[in-house]
């Protein structure tokens, strides 16, 4: 299966020393499309990730029993594009702050993820929700409830949601930032 906006292939044979990364802000819909345009990230793919049953379907993550969120997996050449970067591009797309969902999107699968596959991984991503929380902080929102932490199973979602609003050009994107930026990591 190939990426529908690039052509590259989706699930294997990435190129020597890429890196990934999961990302959960709100609807997977939107989010995949955040990332599939930074330049240096090779692909972008739909996923389910954080919860407790394997291979769920969709209709089973909106239920709540599983336990996942609805995730996009970002493989990314680290040479092109920093991690950093794309954790700039998290931030500033959803508000962290909101809980279990992201604007009307409801529940636990709608909730704010930052899943690494390694602790260098992490520590960058915690430095940045840090930095991104000073920045809400200081315009009155409320503490970040983003769950950051080292994760690498994720279980593919269905096809038709791969770069879905690549295919749908006018499908539902409830994905929104808070107007504030994340400085930058020193």
């Amino acid at each position: 299966m190939k990426h529908f906006v690039n052509g590259n292939k989706l699930f294997e044979n990435y190129p020597e020393g890429f890196k990934e990364i999961i990302l959960g802000a709100g609807c997977f819909w939107g989010v995949e499309r955040i990332f599939w345009n930074l330049p240096g990230v090779w692909v972008t793919y739909a996923s389910y990730s954080g919860g407790r049953r394997p291979e769920p379907s969709y209709e089973q993550v909106c239920t709540g029993v599983t336990g996942h969120a609805e995730t996009v997996n970002v493989i990314f050449n680290p040479k092109e594009i920093s991690l950093e970067t794309i954790l700039k591009n998290f931030w500033e797309c959803h508000d962290p702050t909101q809980g279990m969902r992201q604007g009307n999107d409801i529940g636990e699968q709608y909730r704010s993820v930052v899943y690494c596959s390694n602790s260098e991984d992490l520590a960058i991503a915690e430095k940045t929700k840090e930095l991104f929380e000073e920045k809400l902080n200081e315009r009155g929102f409320p503490q970040i409830t983003t769950e950051i932490k080292i994760e690498t199973t994720s279980y593919r979602a269905e096809e038709y949601h791969q770069q879905y609003l690549a295919k749908n050009p006018n499908g539902y994107c409830g994905i929104k930032g808070t107007g504030c930026a994340l400085p930058p990591i020193e």
